[in-house]
């Protein structure tokens, strides 16, 4: 994809990725692409929500990982919800299934054992889980607030990778907290930068825009259709408030 005046790339509404396996219901390589990155990039909100409601940390590893391998090793997916859409929803109603057919093992699996088709960190996992705020949330609320800050951690990582590729990372690095909603000192940031106050702000609005698109395009790589993409950003919004 070609990249703009401004170093960031030309915001082109791509294909989204989960409609490619609603669209073939599992069946082909480009489907079994789509869910294996699916899987790879939002495997840890399916850790979060299995965690909270297992103590142990080696099952909750075993059950995710052998979770996964049963999703991916499926040749079909034709109990999938068309009117719904969403990959979260079917990723979220999936592992619920999973975790009551194998309520009565004492593990999910026999670590070391069976075939990886989805390489999931499991050795940072409970280090990123000890860092969870300690709350009383549902764990169905918990797996949603996390799956949130999970994308929009996507999109910050490919945003930075944007503005790297167009030679303006440092930028990136002084203006992403404003990307949050935190103030920005354009004047400092002009200063270090050998640039204008003007040009930062510019850069900056610039900056937010791409973000919100990003985000957008995110979003509409996990659910069916476009339709969805709004009532989504709703959803994962409200999951991020207290």
């Amino acid at each position: 994809m070609p990249l703009s005046n401004d170093g960031l790339r030309d915001p082109r509404f791509e294909v989204t990725r989960w409609s490619k396996v609603l669209a073939a219901r599992g069946d082909g390589a480009a489907a079994r692409e789509a869910l294996a990155y699916l899987c790879t990039h939002y495997w840890y909100p399916v850790y979060v929500f299995v965690r909270r409601q297992r103590n142990d940390p080696h099952d909750a590893e075993d059950l995710t990982q052998a979770f996964f391998e049963k999703l991916l090793e499926k040749e079909r997916f034709d109990g999938v919800a068309q009117e719904n859409g969403k990959f979260r929803a079917f990723l979220l109603a999936s592992m619920k299934h999973f975790m009551a057919n194998n309520r009565d093992r004492e593990r999910a699996q026999k670590r070391g054992g069976g075939r990886k088709l989805v390489s999931l960190d499991t050795g940072s996992a409970e280090s990123r889980y000890a860092m969870e705020p300690v709350d009383h949330e549902t764990p169905e609320r918990i797996f949603d607030r996390r799956w949130a800050l999970t994308l929009l951690d996507h999109v910050l990582s490919r945003l930075r990778s944007e503005m790297a590729a167009g030679g303006r990372e440092p930028l990136y690095e002084e203006l992403k907290s404003s990307l949050t909603g935190q103030p920005a000192p354009y004047a400092e940031i002009a200063g270090r930068l050998g640039t204008t106050e003007g040009a930062v702000k510019v850069a900056a609005h610039r900056l937010r825009r791409r973000y919100r698109e990003l985000v957008r395009l995110e979003v509409a790589q996990t659910v069916g259709d476009d339709e969805h993409v709004d009532e989504e950003l709703r959803d994962l919004m409200a999951a991020l408030r207290p």
